[in-house]
């Protein structure tokens, strides 16, 4: 059996790597709204949540698009 303190770390340890992953990156959001993603959110009830540069609010993860190079 997986302890609680094992599974913490996994989570915060994904959390870190989603974190490195979208900091910095170009993306637009499903409802029209583009920027850089400045901040990563653990949220308990929605999940994983971004901020973005300019953009007044927090989004789902699942909501952006990655800008095309």
């Amino acid at each position: 059996m997986v302890s609680a303190r094992t599974r913490a770390f996994k989570i915060l340890h994904e959390f870190e790597q989603a974190q490195s992953e979208l900091v910095g990156k170009a993306v637009a959001l499903s409802d029209g709204k583009a920027g850089t993603v400045e901040q990563v959110y653990l949220d308990e009830l929605h999940g994983l949540r971004i901020a973005i540069r300019g953009h007044d609010g927090r989004w789902p993860v699942s909501t952006i698009k990655f800008a095309q190079r």
